[in-house]
């Protein structure tokens, strides 16, 4: 699913924003995450040195801001149900406490392995609910999910470039 997701935006895209634009914006979305924008830059033919930094970045980009803000945001939604989106944050809240149960005695770990292994529901946004459910502080569950982050894109890379035939 997610290369005919990543197709799709690629096809979308390519007319009107460079390639790279196209993979920086992937990697910022929710569910493609680094994996998408490394099979889109990989189907673009960017070149791997280039692709991997854009894709880092741009998947690390927003975190911060979820770490920071997604507990307020979520307890607002839930309070006033803005946009009538209480069902989707508590979806959400409750998808994020799930995926937490049994890494509360080995949180940091659990978390990077968590961001660390691509498979679908989990990454940098996933993780970053995660993190903000198991309370673990921005100092200290930045660097965990940048490393989970690095690691992944390490083993896309090598899926997308080396072995592209698989997307």
């Amino acid at each position: 699913m997610t290369d005919s997701l990543v197709q799709s935006l690629v096809d979308f895209f390519k007319s009107w924003l460079s390639p790279e634009i196209i993979v920086f914006l992937i990697s910022l979305l929710p569910i493609l995450e680094l994996r998408g924008g490394l099979i889109a830059a990989s189907l673009l033919g960017i070149p791997w040195s280039v692709a991997f930094p854009l894709c880092v970045i741009g998947n690390m980009l927003p975190i911060p801001f979820i770490l920071l803000f997604i507990r307020k945001i979520f307890d607002f939604i839930k309070r006033t149900n803005f946009l009538k989106m209480r069902k989707l944050v508590e979806k959400l809240d409750a998808k994020a406490e799930k995926k937490s149960k049994g890494m509360n005695n080995l949180s940091f770990w659990g978390l990077f392995a968590f961001v660390a292994i691509p498979l679908p529901g989990t990454g940098a946004w996933t993780g970053s609910l995660v993190a903000n459910v198991l309370n673990v502080k921005l100092k200290h569950s930045f660097p965990i999910i940048f490393a989970g982050v690095v690691t992944a894109g390490l083993i896309m890379s090598f899926l997308a470039y080396f072995i592209p035939s698989l997307f």
